[in-house]
């Protein structure tokens, strides 16, 4: 056989076995490929969020929070299944540069992808926040702050400072007038600052035109007649009854008579729980004691409710210059045009305390 046939044949069979190596190693290369998408895909895309039998939960990354922070906040509250896979995944996506402060609501059976998208995203669940009915800013600020990622004692010490409150045209009395009773949302991170803003702007939504003149047609000034429903407010818990209240009131106003509310004098002494109101507590010397001082007090003594409110702005007009809790214990109010008549009433009730033994 000539050289050359010779060196062919080799040639060929060589490159057979190129062939065959170039395929195995292409199929060796496309397994590990495989093998490591398959690898990839589990630490993006496998379920790593386990809360233990809850179908949610909540993740509250603080204000100047570092990724290393949120990263222990997962492993201490056994968030995360695999700690490493969700560290590799977070530094693929650039997430230890892009940490943001919030609540985060998150769902059992995440992946670290989906995970990580919510925490980039910003996206929290707001807080609900209810104003209700609060007899002092130290107790609504301890509410809000329970709530949110401020501090309790930073929103008391706004809304005790007058110089901060005069921006709103308010001062530490009247700061009260700030609230509107409802239901709000809130990032968790809103601050003390934003909190309040946030208050000033809903209390000037609720005091649109028209209850600025129904407050101006009986001369009260919005802060005024908002200062009155809180009396309102302490006075009966019978909506239906709230414009007969509002309208003794304004009659006593009107004619230069002491409001003598006895709500006042509670707040004055300190102690909403007293259910009679004794010589010795009208006789303490307190600005909000009406029964030693003309006219509404300086500030609120609570936080009233809307109806509270819009009973003063919508007060009946009537000619009763006095009112007393009925004898029966229903919530109710006996109403009189005379001091005569006010004090029979005022008899009953009494023998009606004296009778269940309420001496205080």
């Amino acid at each position: 056989m000539p050289l050359t046939e010779k060196i062919s044949i080799v040639a060929k069979k060589s490159k057979k076995k190129f062939g065959r190596w170039l395929a195995l190693s292409g199929l060796a290369g496309a397994i590990v490929f495989a093998v490591m998408a398959y690898h990839i895909y589990g630490e993006v895309q496998r379920p790593n969020v386990k809360l233990d039998g809850r179908k949610t939960a909540y993740l509250c990354i603080k204000t100047g929070s570092r990724y290393a922070d949120v990263l222990k906040m997962l492993k201490d509250s056994s968030f995360i299944v695999d700690a490493e896979s969700f560290d590799w995944v977070a530094r693929q996506k650039n997430y230890p540069q892009l940490v943001k402060a919030g609540r985060f609501k998150i769902r059992n059976g995440m992946s670290n992808n989906q995970l990580i998208n919510l925490l980039r995203s910003g996206a929290q669940e707001p807080v609900k926040i209810t104003i209700g009915k609060v007899r002092s800013i130290k107790r609504l600020a301890e509410l809000v702050g329970n709530k949110l990622e401020m501090n309790d004692a930073e929103l008391y010490m706004l809304l005790t400072d007058n110089n901060y409150l005069a921006k709103f045209g308010k001062t530490k009395e009247t700061a009260f007038t700030l609230f509107i009773t409802d239901t709000y949302h809130f990032n968790w991170n809103t601050s003390a600052e934003q909190f309040v803003e946030r208050m000033y702007a809903e209390s000037v939504k609720f005091w649109n035109d028209s209850r600025r003149e129904k407050a101006k047609a009986v001369n009260l000034t919005p802060d005024e007649a908002y200062t009155l429903a809180s009396i309102v407010e302490e006075e009966t818990i019978k909506n239906d009854e709230k414009p007969d209240v509002a309208g003794v009131y304004l009659n006593r106003i009107r004619i230069g008579m002491p409001l003598q509310a006895d709500p006042t004098v509670k707040f004055a002494v300190g102690d909403f729980e007293i259910k009679r109101i004794l010589n010795r507590h009208l006789e303490v010397e307190s600005p909000y004691n009406t029964y030693k001082h003309k006219g509404l007090p300086p500030g609120p003594i609570c936080i009233p409710s809307k109806s509270s409110i819009d009973a003063v702005l919508n007060h009946n007009k009537h000619k009763y210059l006095y009112f007393c809790a009925k004898d029966d214990f229903s919530g109710y109010h006996a109403f009189a045009r005379t001091l005569i008549e006010h004090n029979a009433n005022a008899e009953k009730y009494r023998k009606a305390l004296n009778k269940n033994r309420i001496y205080r």
